[in-house]
């Protein structure tokens, strides 16, 4: 039998009967695995099926696990018309209803590819440069939305950006901190004195990868939405470029950071080919790219250090979160690699 109502949401049912008119018998709300932040539940209803997003138990590290602003950036996006979202449906800021702030979407169904291919599915290499154009074209649409009369100026603070960037991961890192990782603090020095002189602005995800990613399906790589806005803004697109390339794992990198994205298999572009197709498709200055790249690598090191904190002290149970602190020393060592040979 299925648990209707999972540990911690107790409160559910009723308030989706009174707020939504959800019939609680025959609501049943099962959470999604795989995660690694914030928690997702699927609620099927004989209204249809729907997505419930909550901040994770225990510790808040982060801006990044506000469900009210993530909310907020759908309802802004639907506003300014781009349509590859989950229709936003309802907000709860109510922490006694489950415990924390959460918000419910509509689910999208399609294809989400996780670190491995699906059993049983055949992914070849035309899939992949297929899903390789469309992922970056659909992060140049992004870019290239019109942040002014669309209102999703308002959503950030574009001046000083990188700098607040650079120097609030760096922060992050240090009340994070539970190794010595020498590379990691190497690598937050030489972004802090290494600063871009010129920024530019446009509206970024800033988390950008295949598995936030919903495709049609295995014959049709196409997006039919991107998930996962919680850490959107308006700031330098060359920042989400520099994160989403530092998920972009290559076929010889180490085994561990192939662990976040299907870009590794045959057909998928390069770091370098995917620097070149943006360069190509936008009038941006992409020759200080390293820079990007590097800070793109150290803020995922710094994500997963703040994981990997929760779960020494307790707050999440989930043993694939012991092996983290091997991700952020790989993160370290790789970004010290590119600095010091200026390859990204």
């Amino acid at each position: 039998m299925i648990n209707k109502e999972p540990k911690g949401l107790e409160g559910l049912l009723p308030y989706l009967e009174t707020e939504l008119h959800f019939d609680p018998s025959s609501t049943v709300i099962t959470q999604f695995k795989g995660g690694y932040s914030n928690l997702t539940f699927l609620i099927h209803s004989p209204s249809g099926e729907f997505v419930l997003r909550r901040p994770p138990l225990g510790l808040k590290i982060s801006k990044a696990h506000d469900m009210v602003r993530e909310f907020k950036v759908l309802q802004a996006l639907e506003k300014a018309g781009y349509s590859k979202i989950p229709k936003p449906i309802l907000v709860c800021e109510n922490d006694s209803v489950i415990g924390a702030p959460f918000f419910i979407m509509e689910k999208v169904n399609g294809l989400i590819l996780r670190n491995k291919i699906p059993e049983g599915m055949d992914l070849n290499s035309e899939f992949f440069a297929k899903l390789s154009r469309h992922t970056l074209d659909g992060l140049l649409a992004l870019h290239q939305l019109e942040i002014e009369a669309s209102g999703l100026l308002v959503l950030g603070k574009p001046q000083g950006y990188v700098e607040r960037q650079v120097m609030g991961w760096s922060e992050r890192y240090f009340n994070a901190k539970t190794d010595e990782l020498p590379a990691m603090e190497a690598a937050s020095t030489w972004l802090k004195i290494n600063l871009p002189e010129k920024e530019n602005v446009a509206f970024i995800h800033n988390d950008y990868k295949y598995d936030n990613l919903v495709l049609v399906g295995p014959d049709n790589p196409e997006i039919k939405a991107v998930l996962d806005w919680e850490m959107a803004t308006v700031g330098d697109p060359l920042m989400d470029l520099g994160t989403s390339l530092a998920y972009w794992a290559e076929d010889n990198d180490p085994d561990i950071l192939k662990m976040f994205n299907l870009t590794y298999p045959k057909g998928n572009m390069t770091r370098a080919q995917v620097i070149d197709y943006y360069a190509q498709n936008s009038n941006l200055d992409l020759s200080n790219m390293l820079f990007y790249y590097v800070f793109g690598v150290f803020k995922v090191g710094v994500i997963a250090q703040q994981i990997y904190k929760r779960y020494s002290l307790g707050f999440a149970q989930d043993p694939r979160f012991a092996a983290l602190i091997h991700v952020v020393k790989a993160c370290g060592n790789t970004a010290m690699k590119s600095i010091q040979t200026h390859k990204i």
